[in-house]
């Protein structure tokens, strides 16, 4: 099975809510998100790397989340349809935003070659975990607990305003600082 259907399994066994089906129809059929890079230079930096990336955060939120010590003395807990959600969608916001292009280096032997690689060209420059909430409640509406942990998945790789809110995000809202 490759990363595309078993994505698409995850989903479908995961994520029933009203509006998921067109959510769905919408990666395969509407944008790039199953042929996306997750980055241009850093994790899944090739084509496919968005799907791929999605299912590892899955499969790593879904077993944190099942530790007795994470239930018990942090207290987080989430749905399996909140956890594929959270996990599968938090980086929508990288969906028809990457663009392939060539580029030129030297090899070994001091000769150009030619090689592609991404360029990321957003037009819809709506912030990162912020544009992934807007893209998915757009399909299906988000509770509280998603929309925050989706919201602020990056932590803190924000600017100095912006640390306060993480905090009180993530003390309001222990999935975000699972995810």
């Amino acid at each position: 099975m490759d990363n595309k259907e078993k994505f698409i399994r995850i989903f479908k066994e995961n994520i029933t809510r009203e509006g998921s089906d067109k959510l769905l129809e919408y990666l395969i059929n509407g944008c790039d998100f199953f042929g996306a890079p997750a980055s241009t230079r850093y994790h899944g930096a090739y084509a496919g790397g968005l799907c791929e990336h999605s299912i590892n955060v899955y499969e790593c939120l879904k077993s944190y989340l099942e530790r007795d010590r994470v239930k018990e003395l942090y207290n987080i807990s989430a749905s399996d349809e909140t956890i594929a959600i959270v996990s599968l969608l938090h980086d929508a916001c990288k969906i028809n935003v990457y663009k392939p292009v060539e580029r030129w280096k030297k090899d070994a032997n001091n000769k150009w070659e030619s090689y592609m690689t991404f360029e990321y060209d957003d037009r819809l420059p709506y912030g990162h975990g912020e544009k992934s909430v807007y893209i998915v409640s757009g399909f299906m509406k988000l509770t509280r607990d998603e929309a925050f942990a989706i919201r602020y998945h990056m932590g803190f790789s924000c600017g100095q305003e912006e640390m306060r809110n993480v905090s009180a995000a993530f003390e309001a809202f222990p999935l975000a600082l699972a995810l």
